[in-house]
């Protein structure tokens, strides 16, 4: 098997997992991420929505037929990772790391798309 396959669909299911994960803890543990969302400073409504497009950017990508599509789903996830980083610094907390990894593995994974048949 070739390498460039294994990078995507390793750094496209982890990452998959990850924003899964993180959605689910919105959806089904809204009470933990209440918290969570005030102590970085931003709205609680906000909690829903961002999981929903999580699963929706992830659905996107995992499907990968529409291009145009796909291109938002990762810029999407991008900037949700960038401004969840930048919100874990300004609150000087260790938590910042995991979406640093999160952009890693978004970036191989967007790297290598195409390298995979849709």
């Amino acid at each position: 098997m070739k390498l460039k396959p294994i990078l995507y669909w390793g750094s496209t299911l982890l990452i998959s997992l990850m924003m899964l994960a993180s959605a689910g803890m919105y959806f089904f543990n809204y009470d933990a991420a209440k918290p969570e969302f005030i102590a970085l400073g931003y709205p609680t409504y906000l909690i829903y929505y961002i999981a929903v497009a999580k699963v929706l950017a992830i659905l996107v990508i995992l499907n990968n037929r529409m291009k145009y599509l796909v291109e938002w789903a990762y810029s999407g996830l991008f900037f949700e990772l960038i401004l969840a980083t930048l919100a874990h610094v300004y609150h000087r907390d260790a938590e910042h790391i995991v979406p640093i990894v999160a952009i890693l593995l978004l970036l191989v994974s967007y790297r290598f798309k195409d390298h995979v048949r849709s």
